[in-house]
């Protein structure tokens, strides 16, 4: 006979917050100059001027890489200035 092993809410909750953590270490918004490393999609259309619309051209032309966390889309701040700088906006 196979074992079973039962998974609570309380399970669930811990696990979740685990991952969280884990993934905020991975993506920490500011190094340790207080300089950001990642900005956030709503950063980056300010920054740059543009709209929603053009932003996901970027994405989606490859243009501008991101990384999706959730629902959330991060931008490596080191790739809008290369980005900058190569003249592509």
């Amino acid at each position: 006979m196979a074992k079973l092993d039962l998974i609570t809410r309380e399970d669930l909750e811990q696990f979740k917050g685990e991952m969280l953590e884990g993934i905020a270490g991975l993506l920490k918004l500011s190094n340790s100059n207080g300089e950001k490393q990642w900005m956030r999609s709503a950063d980056v259309r300010r920054m740059l001027g543009i709209s929603p619309g053009t932003l996901q051209n970027m994405r989606i032309n490859g243009d501008l890489s991101y990384t999706k966390v959730g629902g959330t889309m991060f931008y490596r701040t080191s790739d809008i200035e290369k980005m900058l700088s190569a003249g592509k906006v």
